[in-house]
């Protein structure tokens, strides 16, 4: 016979970081996600989970009309429509595969 003691701690681990310019703030509203992506604590958003649908929805409407989402592209070239629909994909998968992740931004 034996005793075995664990102390465990769960410290917080990041699982996804990516950084966007402010520049795209109008594209991303224009796409209906802006505040999922710049402001989810005003909208309640907490964990990626409850932001599958609302960023795979942005994401369909960018990609199904290009020419009106480029007329966004910042004139210094700093936010681009390309860059930001890579932006919004790669979140998407970091959210689908870490749904239990919790959402923090810095704006």
């Amino acid at each position: 016979m034996s005793l075995d003691v664990t102390l465990t701690r769960l410290a917080p681990q990041e699982v996804y970081w990516r950084n966007i310019t402010h520049n795209l703030g109008k594209m991303a509203d224009a796409a209906g996600i802006y505040k999922h992506l710049w402001r989810p604590d005003e909208i309640g958003v907490t964990h990626a989970r409850q932001l599958i649908e609302p960023l795979k929805e942005g994401l369909a409407l960018l990609k199904s009309d290009p020419e009106r989402f480029s007329a966004f592209d910042a004139p210094n070239g700093w936010g681009r429509y390309e860059n930001f629909v890579e932006f919004v994909r790669d979140y998407l998968k970091a959210c689908e595969a870490n749904p239990d992740a919790t959402v923090t931004v810095s704006r």
